[in-house]
C-alpha cells in the first residue's frame, strides 16, 4: 500500500492570522486533527494540530485571541504519494508526529494521519520503525 492510497485531500486550510478557535472549528468541520496553514507571506505551507491547540490551552492561553502564526509548525514532516505506507508510518514514529504532509514534487497533494496508517493496516513493529 502506498501513501497516495491512504492519504486524504487537504480540507482544513487556515491562514496564520486565524485564531486557534477558528482553526479548531475548521478541523472539527473537516473531521481532521490538523489544518494546513497557507499564506502568500509564508515560504511554504505550515501545519497547526490539535496537539498545538491543547498546548496553548494548557499554557492558559485564550484560543479566541491566540493566532495560528504563533503556534504552527513550519518544519514539516513530508512524504511522497508513491512512498510505502510503512515508510511514512516509521517517519511519524521517529519524529513523534501524527500527520505527514504529502507533496508530489513541489505540489501539496494531501495529508496522511496516523489514523490513516492504522486504517489501512500499515502498522510496522517498533523495531522496524527506526529503520523504515
Amino acid at each position: 500500500m502506498r501513501v497516495g492510497d491512504a492519504m486524504n485531500p487537504v480540507t482544513a486550510i487556515v491562514g496564520p492570522e486565524h485564531t486557534l478557535a477558528q482553526a479548531a472549528v475548521r478541523m472539527i468541520q473537516n473531521k481532521t486533527g490538523a489544518a494546513v496553514v497557507m499564506d502568500h507571506s509564508l515560504p511554504g505551507p505550515a501545519v497547526v494540530t490539535e496537539r498545538d491547540l491543547l498546548h496553548a490551552i494548557a499554557d492558559g492561553l485564550d484560543p479566541k485571541t491566540e493566532r495560528v502564526a504563533d503556534h504552527m509548525t513550519s518544519a514539516l514532516v513530508t512524504a511522497g504519494p508513491d512512498w510505502p505506507i510503512a515508510k511514512a508510518g516509521g517517519l511519524m514514529v521517529r519524529h513523534g508526529v501524527r500527520h505527514v504532509v504529502v507533496f508530489e514534487e513541489a505540489a501539496l497533494v494531501g495529508i496522511l494521519s496516523m489514523r490513516d496508517v492504522v486504517r489501512v493496516g500499515g502498522l510496522i513493529p517498533a523495531s522496524e520503525a527506526a529503520t523504515a
